[in-house]
């Protein structure tokens, strides 16, 4: 069964190698990786959807645990409903959130031409750093950060350590940042890299904005230089 397992993953990752190594007719040659660094568009697209993913990484945990930590201590009831609307995003198709996303985006301009909310518009959907994107990305990477933050402190006793911390006299933001998170290490970086890949490999959203993270560019490179995006 592992051997199965084991065929299932490295079969596809050897046949994808061997089509970016492999020309016809010329051999050997390790061109689809020598040149993506010097590929046009590679660079800044690479730097985009990192920037977007620290964003979205940094966004996502400064929602997700203050809330989670208060309805630990002050409203356990209210974890189920925490839960539920984390979850949403999940049977919520990524094409009917950027169809109301793209419906906002319209209708913005449109009735907010004369006040200082329409310059507001116009900036987070800089091509630069698409402030939008950011925004789409923290709502498909609630339920993974909700998942990982959860389950590390079911973990921890919570309670005990905020307590403990409170009667020695320490405040909230110190109790937050020097008592929990540092037993959270591993859920934090658990919801960081889920997010990370998410942000990463999400596609639909992006493209049907107009924005061309790294995502965007593979599949745009795909029919003129399909080694290289495979390479990738």
């Amino acid at each position: 069964m592992l051997l199965l397992a084991g065929a299932y993953f490295l079969v596809p990752l050897v046949a994808s190698f061997v089509f970016t190594v492999h020309v016809p007719g010329q051999g050997v040659s390790f061109e689809a990786y020598t040149q993506l660094l010097a590929a046009d568009g590679f660079t800044e697209s690479m730097l985009l959807s990192l920037g977007l993913a620290a964003a979205t990484i940094a966004l996502s945990l400064l929602l997700a645990v203050p809330a989670l930590v208060a309805v630990r201590l002050g409203s356990p009831r209210l974890r189920p409903v925490v839960e539920v609307m984390c979850m949403l995003p999940l049977v919520v198709p990524p094409i009917a959130l950027v169809t109301g996303i793209t419906t906002v985006l319209r209708w913005g301009p449109e009735h907010l031409s004369r006040t200082p909310l329409y310059q507001t518009f116009l900036a987070v959907q800089d091509e630069r750093f698409p402030v939008v994107l950011v925004l789409a990305y923290t709502v498909l990477a609630l339920p993974f950060v909700y998942r990982s933050l959860d389950a590390g402190m079911r973990a921890v006793d919570v309670p005990t350590l905020v307590e403990a911390a409170r009667s020695c006299g320490a405040s909230w933001p110190y109790v937050v940042l020097r008592v929990l998170l540092p037993n959270l290490r591993a859920s934090l970086a658990g919801a960081a890299f889920l997010t990370l890949a998410l942000v990463l490999g999400e596609f639909t959203i992006a493209s049907l904005l107009g924005f061309r993270p790294f995502a965007v560019w593979i599949v745009t490179i795909s029919g003129a230089h399909a080694r290289m995006s495979v390479a990738v």
